[in-house]
């Protein structure tokens, strides 16, 4: 069956949960899905309305189908993440960070491109930076502490904006998804989105380092 069949009733076992505007979206061909474009992702990420984000249909339906293949086959996504993506030299879960402020080091996080991103138009990259220090969650709302908040932002700017010069502010947003809304929830990560950025820098940005790796 192709991936642009709209899926009317939403499968009951899903390999993660399922929002409802996920469930909306399979019940649509790519042609009539509308991309979120840089003002759209603005006001989302603003408002911290997370829940609205999604794939095109088709990538939703994939997403769907690689995610039940891949429990099916590593056990979990965790399990996949640290087998294939994740640095080697990380090891398995409870991580051992060098410090215990996220993003602090090199060594403590890994940026990586998106394998499954959010519908949005040509000109924006989705980029995951997987951190192994834990990320402080308010366990009542899910939510970023105000000193996570702090942290994060401060990582985000002097690693993406400032590379990217002036203007670079313009360019740049960033999230965390909150608890609920998460389809890997062992493993921390935040989510970047940049537009019009050259390769050359996405490929700076994503490249591991010695560091990651598993010493012999």
């Amino acid at each position: 069956m192709s991936d642009n069949v709209p899926i009317t009733t939403p499968p009951e076992e899903a390999p993660f949960p399922l929002t409802d505007v996920d469930k909306w979206v399979l019940s649509l061909t790519d042609e009539e899905f509308h991309y979120h474009d840089w003002e759209d992702m603005k006001k989302i990420i603003g408002e911290n309305n997370l829940s609205v984000l999604k794939r095109k249909p088709s990538d939703l339906r994939r997403y769907m189908r690689w995610t039940a293949d891949t429990k099916a086959e590593y056990g979990s996504m965790t399990s996949y993440l640290l087998k294939h993506r994740l640095p080697q030299a990380w090891g398995s879960p409870p991580f051992t960070p060098v410090s215990n402020v996220p993003f602090d080091g090199p060594s403590d996080y890994r940026v990586l491109l998106n394998d499954w991103p959010y519908g949005m138009t040509s000109d924006m990259v989705h980029i995951v930076v997987w951190s192994r220090t834990i990320i402080k969650t308010d366990p009542n709302t899910g939510d970023m502490t105000p000193e996570s908040l702090h942290t994060v932002a401060n990582f985000v700017k002097r690693f993406f904006v400032d590379r990217l010069g002036p203007g670079g502010d313009n360019k740049v947003l960033w999230f965390k998804n909150w608890v609920a809304l998460q389809s890997v929830r062992t493993l921390e990560h935040i989510h970047v989105i940049v537009r019009d950025v050259e390769k050359d820098v996405l490929d700076e940005w994503t490249t591991e380092l010695e560091c990651h790796r598993l010493r012999n």
